[in-house]
C-alpha cells in the first residue's frame, strides 16, 4: 500500500504534480487526488474503511501518522511511538 505522484515531465518539486494517488496491493483505489497530504489523510482513511492492517515494516510509520498528525486513539501510545512524540 503506498501513495504515487507523477511529476510533468521536466518538472522540479516546485511543480504541481500531474496525478496523486494510491495504491492498494499494487491495485490503483484512488487517483487525482491533488496533493500528497490529501492523499495521506485518504489513505489513513480507506484503511479504516476497509479495515486492513499496516504493513508489517511501516506500522510506527501509520501508527505515527494516526495517532501524532491526525489524533485518533491518541490517549494510547505505543513505546517507539511515544519516543517520536518525545523528539518533535
Amino acid at each position: 500500500m503506498g501513495i504515487y505522484s507523477i511529476n510533468a515531465e521536466g518538472g522540479d518539486a516546485t511543480t504541481t504534480p500531474v496525478d496523486v494517488g494510491i495504491l492498494i496491493e499494487g491495485v490503483e483505489v484512488l487517483h487525482d487526488l491533488g496533493d500528497i497530504a490529501s492523499a495521506c489523510a485518504l489513505l489513513m482513511g480507506v484503511i479504516y474503511a476497509m479495515n486492513l492492517r499496516y504493513p508489517q515494516e511501516l506500522k510506527t510509520f501509520f501508527e505515527v501518522l494516526q495517532k501524532i498528525f491526525l489524533q485518533l486513539d491518541a490517549t494510547r501510545l505505543s513505546t517507539k511511538v511515544q519516543m517520536r512524540k518525545n523528539k518533535l
